[in-house]
C-alpha cells in the first residue's frame, strides 16, 4: 500500500470512528493515544497525526482545541463538520 492510501484508508478510518465515538482529552498527545487505542488499527500516532490533518484540511473535523463557555482551561476534542458527517455516512 502506498504511503498517499495508507493516508487515505485512515482519514476514512478516523472519520468512521469519529463518527461512532467521541473522543475527548486533557491535551492531543492523549487524544490521539486514545484515538490509537480504540480504533483498533496498527497505525503508529504518527500516521494518526497526519490523517486527523488531513482530516482537518479536507473540512472533515472541527479544530479539536475547544475552550468551553466557562470552562477554565482548553480540552481535546474530535467532532465531525456537516462535511466529515456526510463523508462518513458514504463510507459505511
Amino acid at each position: 500500500m502506498s504511503k498517499h492510501s495508507r493516508a487515505a484508508s485512515l482519514v476514512g478510518a478516523l472519520v468512521l470512528h469519529v463518527f461512532r465515538d467521541r473522543i475527548t482529552a486533557d491535551n492531543a498527545d492523549a487524544g490521539i493515544e486514545l484515538l490509537a487505542g480504540r480504533a483498533g488499527c496498527s497505525a503508529t500516532g504518527a500516521e494518526w497525526r497526519a490523517a486527523l490533518t488531513d482530516a482537518l484540511e479536507a473540512g472533515y473535523l472541527y479544530d479539536p482545541v475547544r475552550l468551553p463557555e466557562g470552562a477554565l482551561q482548553c480540552h481535546w476534542h474530535l467532532e465531525l463538520t456537516p462535511l466529515g458527517v456526510e463523508q462518513a455516512r458514504l463510507l459505511r
